[in-house]
């Protein structure tokens, strides 16, 4: 989606004025290829909206199904569906008039109110499915004008001559041949325009008052009569009905109060509640054929909400009264056998028949231009590829003919189903799906609570949304749950692959307004004074110089955070004051672009300092927020090694990697050529060190003044398979633990603070998904030369230990004695306070030990003692610690200072 049609600024979303832009409310951007070259908004609130959804809702079930739904269900039961019906459309409403006063609104009608809510993947998967439903009432009011055709000049079943005008012949490849007729006739009324459209559709709402008004006259002046009806049946059969027209009749009122469900002649199949209120609710699915004109409107922001609420509320009256009408003057059996006796009982039966046939034709058409004006906003926001490019194409005045072309194509499929009450129970659960969707677009926005959602239409509220959502749903179940299942894996695989399409836009995500809103809420009930010491886990700070050369550690960390919280910290050098403004906010979109392409789950947080120490004391003391901050603090390692480039090893980063993403992948501004050009090469031997021995090691010590614990990695740009296109489950890994404090040798405390810590960072990266399988070894230190069993003891205490701590683990005895007798520090000196003075040879050993034992360890835990006090030994303690890790493989040295060990339950 390299291109929006609907910035925030620009279309007024936040409500803002655009005179001072020098554009007016609804205004679209400069016209790009194929685009019309002048803004086609031209109809106002009752040519583009009232028009529309009046003729949409009066439809085929105005004049063709109204006694089928009162012959069947009777005027209580059908008054009742009408009564539900409008509920639930209403209530939709209420949710359409909320968002649609919320800001500016383009084509696309309902579509773009839903994907500008929820996003590309649901505005994008409901929107195909209301094309969807579109669709098909184009097909259902295609067959009932086919059938009303039939119904006056189809030949008599009886009869093998033709009689008058009763010369069209039927059956069910006739029907198909007459409904792809009239499709034709609104394809080429559709691709003249919407424009033209709106004009002839007041003329066809002129006629179809008309016939209203005669059918009312009629009711009062026509004297009783009978008819007998004629109906096909199996074979060469033939049904005969009496049926009779009373005028208005108390006795006949009474005989149709209630329900009488029986055999639909046209179908075959006994009717019931939920197929009856099937059919009658496609006299409801009308209410958004306004919206679905939002590209042709002025101001639809206006227009949508004032004409669809007089347009439903003119609907409801006229049903009603055509209900009542129906069932005070008519016999069941007229209403049941005969959908147009409307015409047997009409003054002038002509008058009717233009009635059915313009608000049929008009429907249609109505249905297939909201189509179109739905699949052209869905292939302008190139959600689904290639297969929706070309409708995008529109023609010199705005008109989307190539998406008419593909609603017509696909409407001329429904065709084939031969009868309008056959597609009507899907055309209701695709609407009551889109339907449920607008309400659930409107409790998003309500639940958010985003200040900008300020709609200057205020009769709604989260519950009328969730009664609208909760009714829909209902309703579709009850009218046909196999087409209610259909539809919503339908759904559910729509949403599926626009999510691994990964469709990213600058629209707007509510689920981000969301998830702020209940984040926030968790995280002031995440109190730091209820932590458990069982319930702990590794919050970590990832001080990151350059990811160039960090790469394989950021990912193998990712693997060591059990859950937890991970923050990549970084330190720009640099004075606040000496700047004209902040130099790291406009960073942070390369170092979230670095962290979708390591596919770590990570945050990121940046500071400005005048010393790396000092920043780094910043971070420790403000990353995170309430219960959620670090607790452990990661550094590489400081030697004199020249790192290596992760970015030339890793394809993600590589050129030939560009362009392999859509075209349309929005990616925040940050493409891969910037987000290389950003981070600066790695360091070379000539380069300088902008972090001082001193300050390296203060920043441990700052640390661990501070409780948080400390973790230093070395050689972890040799560790391979932690990308997240890496399969590995460890299963060939080893990972080596040594509890005890090597430069200490004296020391054989297992069960320290600091040891168990050791473990338990080892227990964490051995329950991660690419460790999983590894096995973990621990070695213990002793000194068996001197006579004393005592290690052997200990051996049993610590397997013991291991035991209650649930920890899988084989134990490593390593003689000690040759490496002791090397070590020449002073008795009694104490490493917390001064870096002892040991031998070359000694660390040397230690040395040898660590590689005779863990040359096959994919990664090594190793006790880190505490950094000297005096600074003139910053120098001196890093030497030893390199020297003990030299050539070892990747290494993890930590100090834990935090007890995380807990054997109770």
């Amino acid at each position: 989606m390299p291109t929006e049609r609907t910035p925030l600024i620009a279309s007024g979303v936040c409500g803002v004025t655009l005179a001072a832009c020098g554009a007016t409310p609804d205004s679209t951007e400069d016209p790009g290829p194929g685009e019309p070259s002048q803004n086609p908004r031209r109809l106002n609130t009752f040519f583009g909206v009232m028009v529309p959804t009046v003729l949409s809702m009066f439809s085929i079930v105005l004049f063709l199904r109204t006694g089928f739904v009162v012959g069947h269900a009777g005027l209580l039961q059908g008054l009742l569906m009408i009564v539900v019906a409008y509920t639930i459309i209403s209530l939709t409403i209420l949710s359409i008039c909320a968002i649609s006063t919320n800001g500016a609104i383009q084509g696309g009608g309902a579509y773009y109110m839903i994907s500008r809510s929820l996003g590309p993947e649901f505005g994008g998967s409901i929107g195909l499915m209301f094309f969807l439903a579109k669709v098909f009432a184009c097909g259902e009011y295609v067959l009932g004008l086919v059938e009303a055709i039939l119904n006056v000049f189809g030949a008599d079943p009886e009869s093998s001559v033709s009689e008058g005008v009763r010369v069209l012949p039927q059956g069910y490849w006739y029907t198909v041949l007459y409904s792809t007729v009239i499709l034709l006739l609104c394809l080429v009324v559709c691709l003249v325009g919407a424009h033209i459209y709106s004009r002839t559709a007041f003329a066809i709402l002129l006629v179809v008052t008309v016939s209203l008004l005669s059918i009312f006259v009629s009711s009062v002046a026509v004297k009783p009569r009978t008819f007998v009806i004629v109906h096909p049946g199996p074979g060469n059969q033939t049904s005969r009905y009496n049926a009779s027209y009373t005028g208005f009749s108390g006795a006949t009122l009474r005989n149709n109060l209630g329900s009488d469900y029986s055999l639909d002649y046209s179908t075959n199949s006994v009717m019931s509640f939920a197929t009856v209120f099937a059919v009658m609710f496609t006299s409801c699915t009308g209410i958004m054929a306004g919206a679905n004109m939002s590209g042709d409107l002025k101001t639809p922001s206006i227009s949508i909400p004032k004409g669809t609420i007089i347009a439903v509320i003119y609907t409801f009256t006229v049903y009603v009264l055509l209900f009542i009408l129906a069932s005070a003057t008519c016999d069941r059996t007229l209403l049941i056998q005969d959908y147009g006796f409307f015409q047997r009982i009409s003054l002038w039966p002509p008058l009717v028949t233009v009635g059915i046939y313009c608000a049929s034709l008009s429907a249609a058409m109505c249905a297939m231009i909201g189509a179109s004006r739905i699949l052209h906003a869905l292939a302008l926001d190139h959600l689904f590829g290639l297969p929706l490019a070309p409708a995008a194409i529109t023609s010199n005045s705005g008109n989307p003919w190539v998406a008419v072309l593909y609603t017509w194509g696909l409407a001329q499929c429904v065709v084939f189903a031969g009868q309008l009450n056959a597609v009507a129970g899907l055309v209701t659960v695709f609407y009551l799906l889109a339907y449920a969707a607008v309400d659930l677009a409107c409790l998003a926005l309500e639940w958010a609570s985003a200040p900008n959602f300020r709609p200057t239409f205020q009769f709604f509220s989260w519950h009328t949304c969730l009664l609208g959502i909760l009714s829909c749903l209902v309703m579709m179940f009850v009218i046909n749950p196999v087409y209610s299942s259909g539809s919503i894996v339908l759904l559910l695989l729509l949403l599926l692959f626009l999510h691994y399409r990964s469709p990213t836009s600058s629209w707007g995500y509510i689920s981000q307004a969301l998830i702020f809103h209940q984040v926030r809420k968790y995280l002031l009930m995440l109190d730091v004074r209820k932590d458990h010491v069982k319930f702990w886990r590794p919050q970590v700070l990832l001080m990151v110089s350059n990811p160039r050369s960090s790469c394989q550690l950021i990912l193998f960390v990712n693997q060591l955070k059990k859950g937890g919280l991970y923050v990549l910290g970084h330190v720009q050098l640099g004075d606040l004051d000496s700047l004209p403004s902040d130099p790291v906010q406009p960073k942070y979109n390369f170092w979230l672009s670095l962290v979708d392409k390591l596919g770590v789950k990570a945050f990121v947080d940046l500071t400005l300092s005048p010393s790396v120490r000092q920043g780094t004391q910043h971070l420790l003391r403000i990353t995170g927020l309430g219960g959620m901050k670090p607790n452990m603090l990661v550094l590489g390692f400081y030697d004199s090694c020249t790192p290596d480039d992760f970015f030339l090893q890793d394809s993600a980063f590589c050129q030939s990697s560009v362009g392999q993403g859509g075209e349309d992948d929005y990616n925040f501004g940050v493409d891969l050529p910037s987000l290389q050009a950003y981070f600066p090469p790695v360091r070379h031997d000539e380069s300088p060190r902008w972090l001082q021995p001193e300050e390296y090691v203060g920043i441990i010590s700052d640390a661990l003044k501070m409780n948080k614990n400390v973790c230093l990695g070395r050689y972890f740009f040799q560790l391979q398979g932690e990308g997240k296109d890496s399969k590995t489950d460890g299963s060939d890994r080893i990972i080596d633990v040594w509890p005890l404090n090597l430069l200490q040798p004296g020391s054989c405390d297992y069960q320290d603070v600091c040891s168990l810590f050791l473990l338990q960072m080892a227990c964490v990266l051995n329950m991660s998904s690419k460790w999983r399988h590894a096995r973990m070894r621990i070695f213990l230190n002793v000194e068996t030369g001197s006579g004393d069993q005592g290690w052997v003891v200990n051996e049993e205490t610590f397997r013991e230990l291991l035991r209650k701590l649930r920890i899988r683990a084989s134990i490593k005895i390593v003689p000690w004695d040759s490496v002791v007798q090397r070590h020449a520090a002073p008795e009694g000196e104490r490493a917390a306070e001064a870096a002892p003075l040991l031998s070359e040879d000694f660390l040397s050993a230690v040395n040898r030990t660590l590689t005779e034992h863990s040359s096959q360890a994919a990664v090594r835990f190793l006790y880190l003692p505490r950094p000297p006090a005096a600074r003139s030994q910053s120098q001196q303690y890093l030497s030893q610690l390199e020297a003990v890790t030299n050539g070892l493989g990747p290494t993890l040295l930590i100090h834990g200072i935090t007890p995380v060990t807990y054997t109770d339950l």
